[in-house]
């Protein structure tokens, strides 16, 4: 398999302070703002904005784990069961402003599928999208983020993997890989 290297792991974390210092500059206090990781790569890099953003700004910003399986429009329509993740929101979104965080943006189905999930835990003031990788020219639904990592050309033939240490791999990363045909 082909692996092409999009982002290293200094570049990632460039991009985690750009997101904090966007995150502060648009949200003020976070008073009445809360962040949401999508299940299950979206709450490794949420977990890592958090703890950032809390380091930089000294405030804590209410957080929690968003399941979107039984939300998905192809849950009943593929050969084998979809297994849930765990949601962890331990407080209501009604009202609040609410950064929804994913790795990767690829159909933005996963994202529109997050937004009815969401909803089970209160109507929203504002939803903002973050994602680490936006790849462009490939969505089923118009959503885009509002805050961005890098955009990238692909395939549908292609995959964007995103490794975080801890996780396996030595270093954060994220790469471009091909399928190898048979």
């Amino acid at each position: 398999m082909q692996k092409r290297l999009v982002l290293d792991q200094q570049q990632i974390a460039i991009i985690l302070k750009r997101f904090c210092f966007q995150l502060i500059e648009n949200h003020d206090d976070f008073e009445n703002t809360v962040i949401l990781g999508l299940q299950p790569r979206g709450t490794l890099l949420m977990d890592k904005v958090v703890a950032q953003l809390e380091e930089i700004s000294g405030v804590h910003v209410p957080s929690g784990y968003l399941d979107a399986t039984f939300h998905r429009d192809d849950f009943r329509r593929r050969d084998f069961p979809l297994k849930a993740n765990e949601t962890k929101i331990d407080f209501l979104v009604e009202g609040k402003k609410v950064i929804l965080i994913d790795d990767v943006l690829y159909k933005a189905r996963s994202v529109r599928a997050a937004m009815d999930a969401m909803i089970a835990f209160g109507r929203p003031q504002k939803v903002e999208l973050m994602v680490l990788v936006d790849r462009k020219y490939t969505r089923d639904y118009p959503i885009l983020p509002d805050y961005c990592g890098v955009n990238v050309n692909t395939l549908d033939s292609q995959y964007v993997v995103v490794e975080w240490a801890g996780q396996g791999p030595e270093q954060d990363a994220v790469w471009i890989t091909e399928k190898v045909n048979p």
